[in-house]
Order: C-alpha cells, then structure tokens, then sequence
C-alpha cells in the first residue's frame, strides 16, 4: 500500500488488526512503526520475525522516503529531519494516535529525529543498534570488523571509515565481506536476496561531508518525553554499543531501560533472539491495560 506523505508516496503493510473482539467491546492494540536500517534498504528485512507482535500490536512496516518500494522525491529531502517528519505525517494522514516506534541502525536514527522534533507524539520509542551522532568511534569499528573478519574485513573498514569510501564498488564488496560479520550468528543469505537496494541513498547520505558523517542529535535527546527503550551488542562492529551509551547518557534518565547483549552483533536478535523479542514485547505490553 502506498499514502501520499509530505509530497512523495510512501510505501507501507500491516500485519494484525488494530480492534479485537473482547467480550463486549472492541478492544484497540497499540500500533508499533518499525523504522528500517540502511539507509538505500527497505522494510523486509524485519519479516517475518516482528510479525509475530501482531498478537500484542497492529504492527506497520515502512519504507522510508528514497528507500524500498517508496518514491524517491528529491535528494534534497533524504535527511534525518525529513525522513523524521515523514514519520509523523505518515501517522497523521492514517489516524495514528501516539505510536511505539522501533527504529534499528538507520531507523533508530530517523526514529531520534522523529522523537525530538515530535516529543508528544510516540507512545514509546525502541532503539535498537543505533547511535545519535556520526562520525564517533571510527577506531573501534575499524578494529572490530579487524578482530571479527580478519585483514581483508579490516581493511575494508579503514577505506569506508577512516577514508571516506563510499563508491559502488567499496559498496558491493563490503555486502559481500564485511556485511556476515555483523553479527556472530550467520544471516541467512535471503534477506539480502529479497530487499531492493537503493545504493544512491547510500551514497547520498554516508558521502564525505554528508548527513551521516556530520549528524549530532544528542544536544536535543532531552526533548524525548516517552519510555525508551535502548538495546545493543556488545560486539557490534558496525554500530558499536558505546554509541547506545551515549544515548542512555543523554536520554532523560527516568525514561530509559537499555539493554546490553554480550557476544551479540548488530541488531542483536539475529545473536539473541529469544531474549531480544522477549525484552521488547514486556516493553510493549509494560502498562498496557
């Protein structure tokens, strides 16, 4: 399905109803906006395990503006704030009322936008393997890709991190190296098969001097006024789990529960699944009536 938001056609599905028969009443699930990584990927890469919260939530998959099966729009509009406000316009023309909203890597970016710029709308946020500002811990990705994947990897790490790399050929072989060693457990090699790669966004936004390397959203952490929830691996190469730190730093501290996964990767619940869903469905069911 498809809904014109902020000028461009946003590609969003559902999984679960949002009204449920309970005895005599109808009853409404929170509706959850799970937020993609990349950016240049789309949303299949979280089915079909958060589709298994369509018991406890109407669960919404969506594609960010420039990403997946969405439009494109004007390369101009691929930033944080845009792709932030996108979020909430989105909930505004579907009559979504105070969503949870998961952003992971790239998503746990544009849901932070989403949240500062838009304090009282989330219902709640779920954070996972992402960081609030770029261009941190270069060293550490570098050395930890080196420690995981060996010479080959590390090196792959320095031209991308440290020397700013982002053509499609350093592209096509960091999928092909460096992508199987974020995480300790193999991914299976389908879920690159089946997204749509969007590789100018990619471009767009990690290219020397672009938003990705510039960006700083922890000034304006204290703006969020809803239950964060903060999950990271600790053997993270990509997005390493001192980033998480500094989000629970700056995050008011009474919101916050963070969650560390020792020996997990990016992402955490390709390493952790079990502890990694269990831990996000108590938050979302956490006071619910």
């Amino acid at each position: 399905m498809r809904v014109l938001v902020n000028g461009v056609r946003l590609f969003f599905d559902v999984e679960g109803s949002g009204l449920v028969p309970d005895g005599p009443t109808m009853r409404e699930k929170p509706t959850i906006i799970l937020l993609h990584g990349g950016p240049g990927l789309d949303h299949s890469s979280y089915k079909p395990r958060f589709s298994l919260l369509a018991d406890i939530a109407q669960v919404v998959f969506l594609d960010h503006r420039g990403n997946g099966r969405s439009d494109p729009g004007p390369c101009e509009g691929w930033t944080l704030a845009q792709w932030g406000d996108d979020v909430r316009a989105f909930c505004e023309v579907l009559g979504i009322e105070h969503p949870i909203v998961l952003g992971g890597s790239f998503g746990g970016m544009v849901a932070l936008a989403y949240a500062t710029r838009h304090p009282a709308h989330p219902a709640k946020l779920i954070l996972l393997s992402t960081e609030a500002a770029g261009g941190r811990h270069l060293a550490q990705r570098v050395a930890m890709f080196e420690r995981l994947g060996g010479p080959e990897v590390g090196a792959l790490a320095r031209r991308r991190f440290l020397e700013g790399h982002v053509d499609a050929a350093m592209l096509a072989a960091w999928i092909r190296l460096a992508f199987p060693v974020y995480t300790r457990t193999p991914r299976d090699p389908a879920v690159v098969q089946r997204a749509i790669l969007r590789p100018e966004v990619t471009h767009w936004f990690t290219r020397p001097g672009g938003e990705g390397r510039t960006f700083n959203l922890l000034p304006t952490l204290q703006r969020v006024q809803c239950p964060t929830l903060v999950l990271g691996g600790e053997e993270d190469p990509m997005i390493p789990i001192a980033c998480q730190e500094e989000i629970v730093a700056a995050l008011p501290a009474h919101l916050v529960r963070f969650e560390r996964f020792p020996g997990c990767g990016h992402g955490v619940l390709t390493d952790a699944p079990e502890r990694g869903m269990a831990v996000i469905r108590d938050f979302i069911t956490q006071g619910a009536k």
